[in-house]
């Protein structure tokens, strides 16, 4: 019996590292290597991306000459930065969580906005966990799993559920 849960229980800790580990928030480079930079092309550097709340984005820059402000589309569209919303410059490195699913505006002031230093992106709620578990209205088929984190999630809960009968018909023989 107690070798049943001892299996048990590394199992449960394997099971919850797994979900812990695949529900970490991500942390983004907002320009990559080219940084937080004046002629740097920020539409396209977040084109392919989709951004998440909980998620971070990390601005890296000269705070001798550039700023990190968020704003509102207005003075996004128009580079103004007396109407900011927040001041998330410290030091050069500075990070920022998107808190809310909504759509966030950056800029530089001092006119760098003018050059390219501006960023808009739009934050999502995370997707369910596990959507594909229920039928879809898509020509999928109910019963197949749509990425590989929901079917590592779902094998290791049959393993799991098969180790457990397995080591209890043996105690119990």
């Amino acid at each position: 019996m107690m070798k049943v849960r001892m299996v048990t229980a590394t199992v449960m800790v394997v099971v919850v590292g797994f979900l812990t580990t695949s529900a970490a928030a991500k942390l983004y480079k907002v320009g990559d290597e080219q940084g937080w930079n004046p002629n740097v092309n920020y539409t396209q550097w977040s084109a392919d991306k989709e951004f998440y709340v909980g998620e971070w984005l990390i601005f890296n820059f000269d705070k001798r000459y550039y700023n990190v402000l968020e704003v509102n589309k207005t003075s996004y569209d128009s580079c103004n930065d007396q109407a900011f919303i927040t001041n998330i410059t410290r030091g050069g490195r500075d990070v920022f969580e998107l808190k809310e699913a909504r759509p966030y505006y950056f800029l530089s002031s001092g006119g760098y906005c003018y050059h390219g230093m501006k960023l808009a992106l739009v934050v999502q709620e995370h997707p369910p966990l596990a959507p594909a578990l229920a039928p879809a209205a898509s020509n999928a088929s109910p019963n197949s799993l749509t990425s590989c984190p929901q079917m590592s999630i779902v094998s290791l809960i049959v393993i799991s559920i098969a180790l457990y009968h397995t080591l209890v018909g043996e105690t119990c023989n």
